[in-house]
């Protein structure tokens, strides 16, 4: 088996595209997001993947300095990490390269944002659930044809409306087309939405 597959992660088969990439948050595992698939699209094959740095015991996929920065250096080199990994995947798995949808919540959205802008070959698009920030000066990647939904909470008071907006603009500014589903809760996935995300990925299938 190739090494790089090494690292904990759960595959399901499926018949259905789009493939999913399932990125969990701070504290979760490769087990986290695996309900959601039910919701979102129960026929898609899913790659969960677990973040491969701990910050107080809990799984991450990349670290925070002290002050809840992000170490963007160890951002860079964990994203290049899970590239490779995607890589050795898709040959393990028979999916087609870059064909993946990424759905995050959290960090595991942070991840997927920062897949999209360092390396943009990996994914046709994302979903991402409590998302932020991931560079302050994100690389000039081109996302023409990527397509992105942005499911945030209006009280959410880590990824908040400004840093909401900032993302949307820096995906938009670089060619990514990209849907912005706003919910009234906090860092949280909002049940009511998943319908709407369902309906996204459905289409995104007939885009790729």
């Amino acid at each position: 088996m190739n090494e790089l597959l090494e690292r904990p992660h759960v595959w399901l088969p499926g018949t259905a595209d789009p493939p999913l990439l399932l990125l969990h948050g701070t504290g979760g595992d490769e087990h986290d997001l695996l309900p959601l698939r039910q919701h979102l699209a129960p026929a898609a094959p899913a790659l969960a993947v677990r973040g491969t740095v701990l910050e107080n015991g809990m799984p991450r996929f990349f670290r925070r300095l002290p002050d809840g920065v992000f170490d963007e250096a160890d951002l860079i080199a964990r994203v290049d990490e899970l590239a490779r990994f995607l890589g050795a995947a898709e040959k393990a798995y028979d999916v087609r390269p870059g064909s993946w949808i990424a759905v995050g919540f959290s960090n595991g959205a942070n991840m997927a944002s920062a897949l999209l802008l360092r390396r943009p070959d990996t994914l046709a698009g994302a979903v991402l659930l409590a998302a932020m920030v991931p560079f302050q000066h994100p690389p000039a990647a081109d996302l023409r044809g990527k397509r992105v939904a942005v499911a945030n909470g209006r009280r959410d008071p880590m990824a908040t409306p400004a840093l909401t907006q900032t993302l949307v603009d820096q995906l938009r500014a670089r060619g990514a087309a990209v849907t912005v589903l706003c919910h009234q809760g906090g860092h949280t996935v909002d049940p009511h939405q998943l319908p709407t995300l369902a309906a996204f990925l459905g289409e995104s299938a007939h885009h790729g």
